[in-house]
């Protein structure tokens, strides 16, 4: 149920960053059995950015600038810095703390939290939590991704999907209406999307690290698909439930950009416009994490919100991992 007078993080701030280097489907098509067409009528993708000089890092730190410059605050007002990413450029130092470096904010408690796509979702109902019980009361929330690393370019199935960048919003503590989120996982599902990790290539000691085979991201793409489509507009009704509201009262769904079939879907399944559903997904691909943070900037700085509007977030992901928030808009541009 809702929470009245209680404190919230409302945003005051967002940022994005891509990298320099655009890919489209015609380029992919000069390496693996597929076409522009194929690509833009399965998925909705018809380019992304991949990172070159970029990194995780730097990415998060520019998209985090930007949210922190819009928000009006200073680096060292900030509490805590959540980065959502499946993709660090270390296993340690965490990405949070390069971050809070760079940034200058010294003041900061700073970790990561990988969720794969749902990522971004559970870093929002994580600052959330920890501004109402009092705790902080400013939050810098970044999804960071340099997915083009762990990706198997010669695998039409997953190489046409991912793109790089970074995506930031600033949360800071207000009294006001606050709303329950709704978060799932099943590990049961975990093998239809996997990612590679250093722990987990099982290297004997006395190995040559020369011979450790890359791994790459692995995909059931219809699992996936199957999953998203099924859970993804169960949730944003548990979540409208669980807050006394209806699909009337909600002016915009923002889902992470998986896949344009996916949103088309799950529109479809709530009997709504698709006008309701903005997508950017044909200019990025899927950055996971940083996809809901890079279209809430995108939305944001095009003056599409408005105040007083409320939005539902829906991340859906590898865990298998899924989730929905509602939050009021109050951002004035």
């Amino acid at each position: 149920m809702n929470k009245e007078q209680t404190l919230t993080g409302v945003i005051r701030g967002t940022g994005a960053c891509v990298p320099k280097r655009v890919m489209d489907n015609d380029e992919i098509a000069g390496f693996v059995e597929t076409s522009d067409e194929w690509i833009r009528e399965r998925t909705g993708v018809e380019r992304r950015h991949i990172a070159e000089e970029e990194t995780t890092v730097s990415m998060a730190v520019e998209a985090g600038h930007q949210a922190v410059e819009e928000a009006g605050v200073s680096p060292e007002e900030i509490d805590m810095i959540l980065v959502a990413t499946g993709s660090a450029d270390r296993v340690f130092p965490c990405t949070a703390c390069q971050v809070q470096e760079a940034l200058g904010a010294s003041g900061a408690v700073g970790f990561d939290l990988n969720a794969a796509c749902s990522g971004f979702l559970f870093a929002y109902n994580t600052a959330q939590a920890y501004i109402a019980s009092g705790i902080y009361r400013t939050i810098l929330i970044i999804g960071s991704e340099s997915l083009s690393r762990i990706v198997d370019w010669t695998d039409r199935g997953t190489c046409i999907l991912f793109g790089d960048g970074a995506g930031a919003v600033l949360l800071q503590a207000k009294e006001g209406k606050s709303y329950q989120p709704v978060s799932h996982s099943d590990g049961r599902g975990g093998p239809a999307l996997t990612g590679p990790g250093v722990l987990g290539r099982a290297r004997s000691i006395d190995q040559d690290p020369k011979e450790t085979k890359t791994e790459y991201i692995t995909m059931n793409g219809k699992d996936v698909f199957q999953f998203a489509v099924r859970k993804v507009p169960q949730v944003i009704k548990e979540v409208l439930k669980e807050n006394e509201l209806s699909t009337e009262d909600i002016d915009w769904f923002v889902l992470h950009q998986a896949n344009a079939r996916i949103v088309d879907a799950v529109a479809r399944r709530l009997r709504l416009d698709i006008g309701k559903f903005p997508m950017n997904l044909q200019d990025y691909g899927n950055t996971s994490s940083a996809s809901i943070p890079i279209l809430l900037n995108e939305l944001n700085r095009k003056g599409v919100l408005k105040k007083g509007q409320k939005l539902v977030l829906a991340g859906f992901g590898a865990g298998l991992s899924w989730g929905a928030s509602v939050l009021d808009w109050d951002l004035e541009r």
